[in-house]
């Protein structure tokens, strides 16, 4: 039997809501991790986005760094740290540091996109080489960073030594499922922008995991959209933002968070619907018992050990009943 009592968690891309400024997303992040804190989720992940208006997530660390600071005891982290901008020590050194202030609240998710197009991930990159190919080597640098001292090289991080930040490994393809096996790390898939390998990604992660000093057995997260209401029709209602917000990606169009709208037909076009569909259709969506029936046959196929959601939702009193109510379904 599938089991739907799992942890639970949040990504936030932290994203402007239409007549809303930088500075109030930044305040409705914190808002929603205190909120996220008192509902009893696991983590709350922020995300790394450059070049972007409607998004605030570029400088992740931080972001991090402000969330846990305005939180107590909820585990704060990156979803992710997009290390081909990165160099590994630098990282090392950011989150070496936050785990010395706020110790055992700390994750460290690594992706090996540059969340972003071609022309910004140049003028972010730290070297003219292409720093995606490093991607193995770079999370094997950070692994020995947090590390013991013993196993160090010449180079430290300082702070950073002996924290032992706990590392997961994101992915949207295939190819990070072989290196988080391989690796023996949690993985995180992508299901809430790239759902096309997620079964697949989810399977070679799970036939080839090699048992490390990290993990003993495979540690699965999906990453999905949730829309709960109090009713299907509500639910349905409050999704066209979410519909609106990939409407953008697929458009490359810059609007802001948007309100729900009565209907989506009048904004898109059917190839733009399809697109948006084949992008978010790992979503559940609905009342609590919609919710409830979903999320059990997700677990009945997947059975994964924990759920990170994404909740686009344009007022955030829903947003956060949204995550209550998924709270609810899980602690039965």
């Amino acid at each position: 039997m599938a089991n739907i009592k799992i942890p639970v968690s949040i990504l936030n891309l932290a994203p402007i809501r239409e007549g809303q400024s930088a500075k109030d997303a930044i305040d409705a992040m914190v808002d929603l991790a205190k909120a996220a804190e008192k509902m009893g989720y696991t983590r709350y992940w922020i995300a790394e986005h450059h070049n972007t208006p409607t998004l605030v997530s570029s400088a992740t660390s931080i972001l991090i760094n402000h969330t846990l600071e305005h939180t107590d005891h909820i585990r704060v982290g990156s979803g992710g740290i997009m290390l081909p901008n990165h160099s590994p020590l630098v990282v090392a050194e950011q989150f070496g540091t936050m785990a010395t202030i706020y110790p055992n609240r700390l994750d460290l998710g690594l992706g090996r996109a540059p969340g972003t197009d071609m022309l910004t991930a140049n003028a972010l990159r730290r070297s003219k080489n292409d720093s995606v190919y490093t991607f193995p080597e770079d999370v094997q640098a950070l692994l020995t960073f947090f590390g013991p001292e013993e196993q160090q090289s010449y180079v430290k991080a300082y702070p950073g030594i002996g924290t032992e930040i706990p590392i997961y490994i994101l992915g949207s393809s295939t190819d990070s499922a072989f290196l988080a096996a391989k690796l023996g790390l949690p993985y995180v898939f992508a299901s809430h922008f790239a759902p096309r390998f997620m079964e697949e990604a989810i399977a070679i992660y799970r036939n080839r995991f090699q048992p490390s000093e990290y993990l003993n057995s495979p540690y699965m997260m999906v990453c999905l959209n949730v829309i709960a209401a109090e009713s299907d029709e509500e639910a349905k209602f409050e999704s066209t933002t979410m519909q609106q917000f990939f409407l953008n990606v697929v458009r490359g169009s810059q609007n802001m968070l948007r309100p729900p709208v009565a209907s989506m037909e009048q904004i898109w076009s059917p190839q733009e619907r399809e697109a948006v569909h084949s992008m978010s259709n790992v979503t559940l969506l609905g009342s609590k018992d919609s919710i409830k029936k979903q999320l059990t046959s997700f677990q009945e196929k997947y059975n994964v050990d924990e759920i990170m959601a994404v909740s686009y939702i344009f007022d955030p009193d829903k947003q956060k009943r949204s995550y209550e109510i998924l709270k609810e379904v899980v602690d039965g």
